[in-house]
């Protein structure tokens, strides 16, 4: 529980950080291509990968985690600004069905009474963290969206998903140590996003601004650690990966509710609260199953 605690915390500081983003006027973009230089430097420093072994590795799932990784924060940017950011997060959030359904197709977990209601109280915890209101100051949250948004939306759902199960995938692999696996990860993100950064610059499309990689290597900090604990998260936990999935969404929606209202004077609704207390709940039944002992027998 403690690796799915730290990936929350570093999760959450990663979205902290995009928020502030915005309100800065800082490029995302960049930030985000210099963030896998940093991820790059410590996964070396911390771990002197081996790179010897790649040939018994599944290549194409590192293939498609380069490419999604940085595809993905440019895709959810349209999306917010073509859908707005309510549908936006609505369809992040529910990217939890595809890892969930994965865990017991694809990858042979057992599914018993207790982690059926753990996991139907984690989806009743996302529903009831959704902002359902209109919002009269966010972008684009209170109007029609753009006709062909529905797109955005749709990879928004599948890629998050992919991800998760591709993550998954990769601790499976006994023979390539994962640490290796995230180095090349972020190797092929940073070549994409950094060849995708020059086009920019030389189109004049963007204009390079210095500042900005001190401001993705603090994000690719957070990062790092937000991927290396969820790993390490499934490791541990290698036959629950729906606890490892179910946890983390309902984590981050608990941490960053709270984050929220703390540092960004956020308000909730009462169903925004209810769902707060849904959530534990079911962190509850998930990482301690014995609370709802009977429906063993």
């Amino acid at each position: 529980m403690l690796f799915v605690f730290l990936s929350i915390c570093c999760s959450v500081i990663v979205s902290v950080m995009l928020k502030l983003a915005r309100r800065y006027h800082i490029d995302v973009y960049q930030a985000v291509t210099w963030n896998y230089s940093m991820a790059i430097l410590l996964t070396w420093f911390f771990y002197r990968p081996s790179l010897t072994n790649l040939s018994q590795s599944p290549v194409y799932n590192y293939i498609a985690l380069g490419v999604l990784f940085p595809a993905l924060f440019i895709v959810m940017a349209t999306s917010v600004r073509k859908a707005g950011i309510v549908r936006t997060d609505v369809a992040q959030r529910f990217s939890l069905f595809i890892p969930i359904i994965a865990a017991f197709l694809l990858f042979g977990e057992a599914s018993t009474p207790v982690k059926i209601i753990g996991i139907i109280l984690a989806f009743i915890a996302i529903l009831c963290s959704i902002p359902w209101q209109k919002s009269r100051g966010r972008v684009n949250s209170s109007k029609e969206a753009e006709k062909g948004s529905w797109v955005y939306l749709l990879i928004v759902f599948l890629g998050f998903g992919v991800i998760d199960v591709l993550l998954k995938q990769i601790t499976k692999v006994n023979n390539v140590p994962f640490t290796t696996a995230i180095f090349v990860i972020f190797i092929l993100a940073f070549a994409l996003s950094f060849i995708g950064l020059i086009y920019q610059v030389a189109t004049k499309k963007m204009r390079f601004s210095w500042p900005h990689i001190l401001i993705g290597w603090v994000l690719g900090l957070f990062n790092f650690g937000n991927i290396l604990f969820y790993l390490k998260a499934h490791k541990a936990l290698a036959n629950n990966p729906s606890s490892v999935f179910s946890s983390m969404n309902i984590g981050v929606i608990v941490v960053g509710a709270l984050i929220g209202m703390i540092i960004f004077k956020e308000k909730l609704s009462t169903l925004n609260k209810i769902g707060l207390l849904v959530a534990v709940l079911a962190i509850v039944v998930i990482y301690f199953p014995q609370t709802l002992g009977f429906l063993h027998l």
